[in-house]
């Protein structure tokens, strides 16, 4: 098993054992302070919880004060193969995993071919496994920039800007996709509606 599959391994174990823990919509509760309640909405980092005296309020998922009176499992699971992609794509973001993208096979030791308009200049050839290489260069470092913009102080709405250009540039790069060996790896543009 290569380092990345074993970090994976180990990362679905960490999620599936986060899992085990999870309450679900339904689940009762007794709560020191608020008393009775019911879980009716399940957040990211916290449980919204219906209370009989204090009405609704959001408590971490990480508490561990109350005590479960009758848990209901959380809908919908993890599979190994949603959590290998979840965490391939949070590895790749920060260059935990460096991803192997691979050319298909069908342009394997093939050339592009650039002919000038006139016909006394030479042709230029570009070996296709080289210029692959310089477009999944150009798809990293977009995906970084996207990085540094979600991250960055910026306003909200200058983000979504900046997002919509980089969508476009994608786009633009769309006609690429036929090099690639896995589709998921492929240039996504705006969809068209």
């Amino acid at each position: 098993m290569n380092s990345e599959r074993v970090i994976l391994h180990c990362s679905f174990l960490i999620i599936h054992s986060i899992m085990a823990d999870l309450l679900g919509v339904g689940t009762r509760v007794k709560h020191p302070a608020y008393g009775d309640g019911v879980i009716v909405k399940v957040n990211v980092a916290a449980y919204q919880v219906s209370f009989l005296t204090y009405g609704m309020k959001n408590v971490g998922k990480e508490y561990d004060k109350w005590t479960i009176v009758e848990k209901v499992e959380p809908e919908g699971g993890v599979t190994f193969n949603d959590a290998e992609k979840a965490l391939l794509k949070i590895l790749r973001v920060y260059n935990g995993v460096n991803e192997e993208v691979e050319i298909a096979s069908k342009y394997v030791g093939g050339k592009m071919v650039l002919h000038p308009k006139d016909e006394d200049l030479k042709a230029k050839e570009i070996p296709l496994d080289t210029f692959f290489h310089k477009l999944v260069m150009v798809r990293d470092r977009l995906r970084v920039m996207e990085q540094r913009i979600n991250s960055s102080g910026l306003e909200e709405a200058e983000k979504v800007n900046l997002q919509q250009y980089i969508t476009r540039i994608y786009g633009s790069l769309t006609t690429f996709n036929v090099l690639f060996s896995d589709k998921e790896q492929s240039f996504k543009g705006e969809s068209k509606s």
